[in-house]
C-alpha cells in the first residue's frame, strides 16, 4: 500500500517537473511574439480554452458543474489572467532571467498563504525557505536596478500564481483537473475581454505578425492548455507549497534556454548570479532538510 502511494507521488512529481521545463519555454515565447502582454496573454488564453473544448467534444466529455464551483473557477480565471498579464509585462520591461528569478517568490507566498487560507499551522522551514528566496530576490533588485518594474511585476505574478495554486489544490479534490483548466482558462478570456472592451483594446494592434501566429499556437496549446491540466492534477497528491517549490525549478530552464536563445549571460550582474544562486540552492536543498526533521522526529 505504502509502495504504491509512493509510486503515485513519484509519477506525480515527473509529470510536474515535466510540466515545469515546458513553462519555463513560455518566457522565451513571450520574448519572441511582439504584441503587448495583455493582448498576448488575450490570444494565449483564448486559443488554449478553443483547444480544451475541441478536446472535451472529441472524448465526449461532460464539463457540468454546479453555479457555485463555476463561479469560483470563473473568478479564479481572473487570477490566473492577471498571473500571465504581469509575468509577460515583466519580460518586456526587464529580462527573461530576472523575470523567471523573481517567480521563484511564489515559495514564500505559498508557505505563508496556503496555512492561512486553508487554517493549518504554519511551517518553520517553509518560511525560512522562502525567506532564503526573497533574499536572493533582494540581491537581484538591488543589483539589477534598471528593471525595478520588471521585478516588481514578476513579484506581483508570483503572488497571483501561488493564490491559484491554492485554490486549485482544494478544487481538484471533487473536479477534473481538464474541467478546472477549461472555466478558469475560459474565465481569464471573458476577463481579458471585458477589459480590452473598456479600454479600447479592440484595434488594429491585435492583428497578428504572420510569425507571432505559430508562436501563440504553440503557446496556447502545449505550454498552456496541456501544462495547466497537467499542473492542477498533480495537486490531488502534492501539497500547494510543493508544487510552487518545483515550480521554482522554471528559472533554471528558462534562463538555460534564454541563454541559448537569446545570448543573455553578458547582460547579468554578479549580483543576479548570486541571488540566483542562493535561490536555486534553496529548492535543491529543502527536500534534504525535510527528510532530516521527519528522522528526527521518528527518531
Amino acid at each position: 500500500m505504502i509502495k504504491s502511494v509512493q509510486n503515485t507521488v513519484n509519477k506525480n512529481l515527473l509529470i510536474l517537473h515535466f510540466t515545469v521545463f515546458i513553462w519555463g519555454f513560455t518566457g522565451i515565447l513571450g520574448a519572441l511574439i511582439t504584441i503587448s502582454a495583455v493582448q498576448l496573454v488575450w490570444y494565449r488564453v483564448f486559443i488554449a480554452s478553443i483547444s480544451l473544448f475541441l478536446y472535451f467534444k472529441f472524448n465526449k466529455t461532460s464539463i457540468k458543474v454546479d453555479v457555485n464551483t463555476l463561479l469560483k473557477m470563473v473568478f479564479t480565471g481572473a487570477i490566473v489572467g492577471a498571473h500571465w498579464i504581469l509575468f509577460f509585462a515583466s519580460i518586456k520591461l526587464s529580462t527573461v532571467p530576472v523575470t523567471l528569478v523573481c517567480l521563484s517568490s511564489i515559495t514564500l507566498f505559498t508557505a505563508v498563504l496556503e496555512p492561512l487560507i486553508n487554517k493549518t499551522r504554519i511551517s518553520k522551514l517553509e518560511i525560512l525557505a522562502g525567506l532564503l528566496i526573497i533574499t536572493g530576490i533582494v540581491l537581484i533588485f538591488k543589483f539589477e536596478t534598471q528593471y525595478t518594474k520588471g521585478i516588481i511585476a514578476g513579484l506581483v505574478s508570483a503572488v497571483c500564481a501561488s493564490l491559484f495554486s491554492i485554490i486549485n489544490s482544494k478544487l481538484v479534490k471533487k473536479n477534473e483537473a481538464p474541467v478546472i483548466a477549461f472555466y478558469e482558462l475560459g474565465g481569464a478570456f471573458f476577463w481579458i475581454s471585458l477589459y480590452l472592451l473598456f479600454t479600447g483594446g479592440y484595434n488594429r494592434s491585435l492583428v497578428l505578425n504572420p510569425h507571432d501566429i505559430g508562436y501563440l499556437l504553440l503557446l496556447g496549446t502545449v505550454c498552456t492548455s496541456m501544462a495547466y491540466v497537467a499542473g492542477v492534477s498533480v495537486m490531488r497528491e502534492l501539497s500547494a507549497f510543493r508544487v510552487a517549490l518545483i515550480t521554482n525549478l522554471e528559472p533554471v530552464y528558462g534562463i538555460l534556454m534564454s541563454f541559448l536563445f537569446f545570448k543573455d549571460t553578458n547582460k547579468m550582474t554578479l549580483g543576479f548570479w548570486i541571488g540566483a544562486l542562493l535561490i536555486l540552492s534553496t529548492i535543491f536543498l529543502y527536500p534534504v532538510a525535510r527528510k532530516q526533521i521527519s528522522r528526527r522526529k521518528v527518531a
